[in-house]
């Protein structure tokens, strides 16, 4: 019986993840819950599951949700705000960690995790992008075992020899060419506008932004997909988890979602791991790994989708994918300027303060302007992606003056 901790339950991977572990309640219990302040819906979590502890990061809905649990009977310890969120990270009955906070938000608790030597199964790309080079020395130095939810990285993982460890020495130490990989083939479907006229681009709203094609998201994930800057993210996410260069990674547009990732290696073949689109397959995978257990995601069928197309991507079209990977060359605090404008940019789209077609004017401005520095340290991280918030908020003040 392993026990579970799930940070940011109420969003679509938790939800994802707790389907997934009520499939199989002789093997997994959970311990602990952390959700924002979607109260309701953690409400009925708690009361399904019985977690010893739950956390929730906005401190009033916390109040709120404290009397709620108890009128509901609820024996459950409830905390609040990021230190509530750090202690149910780390928390000791738990040996598995689902790190599933969107946005930058889930870099410390997903940091405490590792310190304490978890399973650790990231699915929130801001960790790895942000500081990911430091998480892969921690969990080396802790014991704990990083693997990727991300469909993708998850199916390069699953593509990779056996045996393979993300923070054991052929990541960390020897390179691809060392264990026989050529090459990455990071593979995404285009979002929503891969075939829309450029010029109607700029009058696209948050809703239609938010209409994926294959994946049902929540919304900042959403945009990410639409302008494709979440491949960028991944781009940089798969550098930092396989010790691979941006050279050695080939983003390739596939618009039906059903091959998630592939690895080529030294002697010409190339595997792929095909699934329907559904995260409860890497979620089931992380959990159980290396053993597999059922998933509840339904068999795929070949015969019905028929063909697989693939194509470049349209690097004029998707200006963002250009930024990460600069980003990614850059390297040092580049990658959390970019996430940082990336995030602050796509929540004034949202908000109805941005056109979609600004989002990546306002990152290539802030990366322009800003130093990267180093980032061997959490202060350095957090100090990039506080000056990179200061100066995407204040272009984007200027463009809302404008209108």
């Amino acid at each position: 019986m392993q026990g579970v901790c799930v940070l940011g339950s109420t969003g679509s991977i938790g939800v994802s993840t707790l389907d997934v572990l009520a499939r199989h309640p002789a093997r997994f219990r959970v311990v602990g819950l952390a959700a924002r302040s979607q109260i309701d819906r953690l409400l009925e979590q708690c009361v399904r599951f019985r977690p010893a502890v739950v956390a929730v990061w906005d401190e009033a809905a916390a109040a709120r949700f404290s009397r709620l649990a108890g009128a509901a009977g609820l024996a459950t310890e409830v905390l609040s705000g990021v230190e509530g969120v750090r202690a149910v990270a780390s928390h000791a009955e738990a040996s598995v960690v689902m790190s599933a906070i969107v946005g930058a938000a889930g870099l410390v608790p997903t940091l405490d995790a590792v310190r304490a030597g978890k399973r650790v199964l990231l699915a929130n790309k801001e960790p790895l992008v942000m500081m990911g080079d430091l998480i892969v020395r921690e969990a080396a130095e802790s014991g704990a075992v990083l693997l990727p939810i991300d469909s993708e990285h998850n199916a390069i993982f699953q593509c990779l020899p056996n045996g393979y460890r993300v923070n054991g020495a052929a990541a960390h130490e020897l390179g691809l060419a060392r264990i026989g990989v050529r090459r990455i083939l990071l593979t995404g479907s285009g979002g929503p506008f891969r075939t829309r006229p450029l010029e109607q681009l700029r009058a696209v709203t948050p809703d239609e932004a938010c209409a994926h094609p294959n994946w049902r998201m929540g919304r900042k994930i959403s945009v990410d997909s639409a302008t494709m800057m979440n491949k960028g993210l991944e781009l940089i996410e798969a550098c930092r988890l396989f010790h691979a260069t941006p050279d050695e990674i080939e983003i390739v547009v596939h618009p039906q979602s059903v091959i998630h990732s592939m690895v080529e290696y030294a002697d010409g073949s190339v595997l792929a791991q095909l699934g329907n689109p559904d995260m409860r397959t890497p979620i089931a995978h992380a959990l159980a790994w290396p053993e597999r257990i059922e998933s509840g995601v339904s068999s795929l069928d070949l015969v019905r989708i028929r063909q697989l197309d693939f194509e470049s991507p349209d690097v004029a079209r998707f200006p963002c994918l250009r930024l990460a990977d600069e980003a990614a060359r850059r390297g040092g605090g580049a990658p959390a300027i970019l996430n940082a404008a990336n995030e602050e940019a796509v929540r004034a789209f949202l908000d109805g303060s941005l056109c979609f077609t600004d989002i990546p004017r306002i990152i290539e401005e802030v990366l322009a302007e800003l130093s990267a520095g180093p980032a061997d340290s959490l202060d350095e991280v957090l100090a990039a992606d506080r000056q990179a918030r200061e100066a995407a908020a204040e272009r984007i003040n200027r463009l809302e003056q404008r209108a």
